[in-house]
């Protein structure tokens, strides 16, 4: 059985390199007889490949699917037929390292459509095949190429806006999930996780390889390889720590209901129900001081020995300025109504 397959339309560079590609329906372990109809029709030999197609080879492609019965790729196959852009059909036999942009995309898409989440795929070395590109009104250029093409539109009466420069799209170009507000698309990337439920406000961010389970109240950064748990709430300017951000080898995480507040952030991973107080960052070397019932020291800890505990309270002593943690058993519940992105 492959692990995951999709029929994608790209942009190139004017040397026929590939800068972006857009899957509609990426589909993970597609059925054998999807495989065999890719074999008969496109030329798959197996592995992992990205594959450039023909409107013939597509045409055959569609007739081929409708027979085995895969009715919705069948119209993607004909519908990219038709494309002026270039086409691609990807098919991954394993999970393995990319060794094309077009696999990486293919990658990215699957955990933005939900069907993988993140930690979930192997996504190494993919900063070196993904180029870094202006992202335009018009689509993604190549940057050694931008300088013509802002040209070409000025002739033209247009003016080509550049929204970023980046190696990354923003996740809504191409996915947009069911159920979700997202007030700066700008700020999720493609390759987020977002569940259902999730708000991101204007000043909170997704990274790739992160998200949300769902229900959550993102006004935080969310850093690559953090996923937030159900119910959870990121208050504003709060930062995770993330592999690429500090976080080395340790996966950073937020259990379900939990709080972060305003300003706050972590370099270690949540239970459920914690919370950590406005303005205090706990990296995984703060000394905590660890209280009971009655505010008296127990025991002094470094923060990673609580990581992954559940119902704490993480505060900083206004008059000593210490680390301090209690046991917190009173979860944080989300307003429902504010929740609803139905």
């Amino acid at each position: 059985m492959s692990f995951a397959f999709g029929i994608g339309i790209g942009t190139q560079n004017n040397q026929g390199e590939w800068l972006e590609v857009f899957y509609q329906q990426p589909v993970m372990t597609p059925d054998k007889a999807l495989v065999d109809v890719l074999e008969s029709t496109v030329g798959y030999q197996g592995g992992n490949q990205a594959i450039s197609a023909s409107a013939d080879q597509l045409n055959q492609l569609a007739t081929s699917l409708r027979q085995v019965g895969e009715t919705d790729q069948a119209r993607l196959a004909e519908a990219a037929a038709g494309s002026k852009r270039p086409v691609v059909v990807t098919i991954l036999a394993t999970d393995d390292t990319a060794s094309s942009t077009p696999e990486v995309y293919l990658k990215l898409h699957l955990i933005s459509h939900r069907q993988a989440k993140p930690h979930g795929l192997k996504l190494d070395g993919i900063f070196g095949l993904l180029p870094n590109l202006a992202w335009t009104s018009e689509g993604a250029i190549d940057l050694n190429e931008l300088s013509e093409r802002q040209l070409q539109a000025r002739i033209e009466g247009r003016t080509l806006e550049v929204k970023s420069v980046d190696k990354f799209p923003q996740m809504t170009d191409y996915v947009v999930p069911k159920g979700v507000r997202i007030a700066d698309t700008a700020r999720v990337r493609l390759g987020a996780y977002v569940g259902e439920g999730t708000t991101v406000m204007h000043e909170g961010f997704i990274n790739f390889n992160a998200g949300t389970e769902g229900t959550s109240m993102i006004e935080g950064r969310i850093s690559a390889g953090v996923l937030i748990g159900k119910g959870s709430d990121l208050g504003g300017g709060c930062s995770t720590m993330g592999t690429l951000s500090g976080g080395g080898n340790i996966i950073i995480s937020v259990g379900e209901n939990c709080l972060l507040g305003a300003n706050a952030g972590i370099g270690i991973p949540l239970g459920d129900r914690c919370t950590v107080e406005a303005g205090l960052y706990l990296t995984a070397g703060t000394k905590v001081a660890l209280l009971d019932d009655h505010n008296q020291l127990v025991e002094l800890v470094k923060a990673r020995d609580l990581a992954g505990k559940d119902d704490l309270l993480f505060r900083r002593n206004s008059q000593t300025g210490a680390v301090e943690c209690k046991t917190n058993k009173t979860a944080i519940e989300l307003n429902d109504e504010l929740h609803a992105n139905n």
